[in-house]
């Protein structure tokens, strides 16, 4: 009895220790001489999960390794201490990078096998797929887009100085301070190997550098001298900070300096090259980005029809708001002037300007109770949203922005951030004022804070999934921020006194014009040429946007590429998915269910959201 007792506990214990090995190593286990119950599904699982999860982590200790910045903007803050220099080794041991880990992540799933079948879930799966999307994107950047050789915006040291400079939650402000020291040591080799690597730089994306590294001078010039005294450093640490500060902030200005004398010497010659990517490239970049299921040029079909049917809308809205702001005054026989008149004239009703941002923090809290009233979300109250100036480094590309923390900084703040209007004149600011107004401010607040981007970003970061959080899929997230200003307008957000407002419907189809207007936008300028006076056409007239406003979207075009469809892909899928669930689940179909389902996928593509909602689904009929 006693000899079978220890044959039993050891039988115990071996097959405990089996259930957290790795499945590689549970099929691989030598033949007992005496017969063992084979590991149990669930064992298999747990084992498939924690070799995936320790690949998952191996792959992304290496990737921070290569990629620091990349470490910081995940919450990793004390990654800003290394900047490696863009040089051509760092570029091919990138390249190297993205070679072993394509194959190691395509070879995981036959490692890890059950009865002839990979034992991964499909969530874990879909993880592999954005992993290797990732990897090619990267891959497919350094080897045929080349954008450092031509976009100097993209060398750009401020932002991990800022996020150390307002991380005191994180670490002492010594330890902050040593890691900024580290870096600032690095500064001009950086900019030396970035300066190098520039061959063909484009006009336009050489100006943008120029001014986003000028507004990033006051971070030397002011908040680490600043940070420095507040912190008390004294003897050699002081002097250490200033020296190397000093030096980084020569460098920025010889860089600054160097990138002038080209864009003169390209003014005088014409030269340099287009910010067109042209259609090979663009194709490229758009399935690597936005993972939609349609390629660029069906969502540019898709958005020509989507901007019929609104115009429809807009010219049907026109007509009943027609006699309360003009009386018996003749219509104009030309449906955009008729249209135009109308928003134009609802649009002098705006905010004053030294009020601008004001007001955007007093619509916060009204979005966030409509939403919890209406039971369309649940908001988590203990993660605030501040409303601040867009930081002059970050500025030039976007008008409003969202800056969320990263999954591993769960205490983080996420800031809205708004550029203020004193860069512009007072008939401009006029101008952007009449663009967001009284209508058209609410739709902006609604997508960049609540329930838009802040809390889909907030519920990523919630996401069990490390890899759909820290990989996140552009066109799921501005999709989401899209999807949420139709979510509010069909709860019955703006109606006056219990019916639906003409004026707010009119607005948000202006809106929503916009959305599609950026689609078309994005592949006629990258891939059909289209030029400047056809562009402000298309915004101004067409979509109805103010001259401020259009002109923006000109330049945002040009320094940017893909980024502009993703607003319309992404919406116009998660629409679509929510309608075909609530035909199959009929009345069993609850909106707040199936937005918090959607959510917490992270922020993975929304076709990939889809496979796996409706394997789930499915899965709850049968």
């Amino acid at each position: 009895m006693k000899k079978q007792a220890q044959i039993k506990s050891a039988l115990a214990a071996r097959l405990s220790a089996a259930s957290v090995l790795s499945l590689s190593a549970l099929l691989n286990l030598a033949p007992p001489a005496f017969a063992v119950q084979a590991p149990s599904s669930a064992q298999v699982q747990a084992a498939a999960a924690l070799q995936f999860e320790t690949e998952v982590d191996a792959f992304l200790a290496d990737y921070w390794r290569l990629v620091p910045d990349a470490a910081v903007a995940a919450g990793r803050f004390e990654a800003a201490a290394q900047l490696p220099a863009p040089t051509e080794a760092r570029r091919q041991a990138l390249l190297i990078f993205c070679e072993r880990w394509l194959q190691r992540l395509a070879d995981l799933p036959g490692r890890l096998q059950a009865a002839g079948k990979s034992a991964l879930t499909p969530a874990q799966l879909g993880d592999l797929a954005l992993l290797d999307n990732h990897l090619r994107a990267m891959r497919w950047s350094m080897t045929e887009l080349r954008s450092d050789q031509w976009d100097a915006s993209e060398s750009n040291v401020a932002d991990p100085f800022a996020q150390l400079l307002n991380k005191p939650d994180y670490a002492p402000a010594g330890q902050r301070l040593a890691w900024i020291d580290q870096r600032l040591r690095q500064v001009p080799a950086y900019y030396q190997a970035a300066l190098k690597q520039l061959k063909n730089p484009s006009p336009v994306h050489l100006k943008l550098a120029i001014d986003q590294l000028e507004g990033g001078l006051v971070l030397f010039r002011e908040d680490i001298p600043k940070a420095i005294k507040q912190a008390g450093l004294k003897g050699e640490a002081a002097a250490s900070l200033q020296r190397h500060n000093a030096q980084a902030l020569r460098a920025v200005l010889a860089h600054i300096a160097a990138l002038k004398r080209i864009d003169r010497s390209l003014e005088q010659s014409g030269g340099g090259r287009s910010f067109r990517l042209g259609k090979a490239l663009f194709e490229a970049k758009f399935d690597y980005e936005i993972q939609a299921s349609v390629d660029a040029a069906g969502l540019y079909q898709r958005a020509l029809a989507d901007k019929a049917r609104l115009l429809q809308r807009m010219d049907e809205l026109s007509e009943q708001l027609w006699p309360g702001l003009f009386g018996d005054a003749a219509k104009p026989a030309d449906r955009f002037d008729k249209i135009g008149r109308v928003i134009d004239k609802l649009s002098e009703r705006h905010v004053a300007p030294e009020r601008f941002v004001d007001e955007i923090k007093s619509q916060i809290p009204a979005l966030a109770a409509w939403v919890t009233a209406h039971d369309l979300l649940s908001l988590d109250p203990s993660r605030p949203l501040v409303v601040r100036e867009t930081p002059a480094y970050m500025r030039g590309v976007a008008g409003a922005s969202i800056s969320a923390p990263g999954p591993l900084d769960p205490k983080g703040d996420t800031y809205y951030n708004v550029d203020p209007l004193d860069k512009y004149t007072p008939a401009e600011a006029e101008s952007f004022l009449r663009e967001y107004n009284h209508w058209m401010l609410q739709v902006l607040n609604i997508h960049e804070a609540i329930p838009g981007h802040y809390v889909q970003l907030l519920h990523a970061n919630k996401s069990p999934s490390k890899i759909k959080t820290l990989f996140g899929n552009g066109a799921m997230v501005e999709g989401w921020a899209v999807y949420a200003e139709r979510m509010m307008m069909e709860s019955g957000w703006g109606a006056v006194d219990g019916k639906p407002s003409l004026e707010m419907g009119l607005m948000y189809a202006k809106w929503n014009l916009r959305v599609v207007s950026n689609a078309i936008l994005d592949y006629s300028v990258h891939v059909l040429g289209m030029s400047e006076s056809e562009a402000l056409q298309l915004l101004e007239r067409e979509a109805f946007q103010s001259k401020t406003e259009a002109k923006e979207k000109w330049h945002r075009a040009q320094v940017s590429s893909a980024q502009l469809s993703s607003y319309f892909a992404g919406f116009s899928e998660i629409l679509a998915l929510r309608e075909q669930l609530k035909a199959q689940r009929g009345e069993a179909f609850k909106l707040k269910a199936f937005h918090e389902e959607f959510l917490s996928h992270g922020s993975a593509p929304v076709r990939m959201v889809r496979r796996l909602m409706l394997e789930q689904a499915a899965g709850l009929r049968n």
